[in-house]
């Protein structure tokens, strides 16, 4: 069975314990998430999760049946092969940096389209809003370029459905 990631946006009543209840669904079956983000849409009542995991399609299906016969769910949507924008919010701390590996944050950030928004003579903080996949090639380029001298915070990816373009 082919192995795939895979993206849902499920709309929950925004109520107490409904975050638990859905990701203990994920973990009672033992399916791995990916990420997991949630956060209220333009009715107080309601949140919205965006969540990416990585499955075969039956069991892709059985989970989205699952949630589907949740009490909580109102809306399930299978975004894995729709066109969508897609960002994750990632911060990147970089220590012990000398003059010159800050000239090359500087300019890695002017490449990746990352912001510098903290730092002081030797400590740097990037803001990087991009596609996970994007967010991985910075890792990667800066764990190349200064190894051992990252923190990393990702705060998971959010999607919405596409108007016209795909963007992930």
């Amino acid at each position: 069975m082919e192995m795939k990631k895979r993206w849902i946006s499920i709309f929950v009543e925004n109520e107490v314990g409904v975050l638990a209840r859905i990701s203990g669904l994920f973990s009672g079956k033992s399916y791995n998430l990916n990420s997991l983000t949630v956060g209220t849409t333009e009715d107080q009542s309601i949140s919205r999760m965006t969540i990416s995991l990585t499955s075969d399609e039956q069991t892709f299906e059985q989970v989205k049946k699952q949630l589907n016969r949740s009490i909580e769910v109102i809306k399930v949507v299978d975004f894995t092969d729709i066109a969508i924008h897609m960002k994750e919010l990632m911060f990147t701390k970089v220590f012990d940096c000398t003059q010159q590996d800050m000239t090359e944050i500087f300019r890695i950030c002017k490449v990746f389209d990352v912001k510098a928004i903290d730092y002081n003579s030797t400590t740097v903080l990037l803001e990087s809003i991009q596609t996970e996949t994007r967010n991985d090639d910075l890792i990667r380029l800066l764990s190349n370029s200064f190894p051992n001298r990252l923190e990393i915070v990702r705060g998971g990816s959010v999607a919405i459905e596409a108007i016209s373009i795909t963007d992930r």
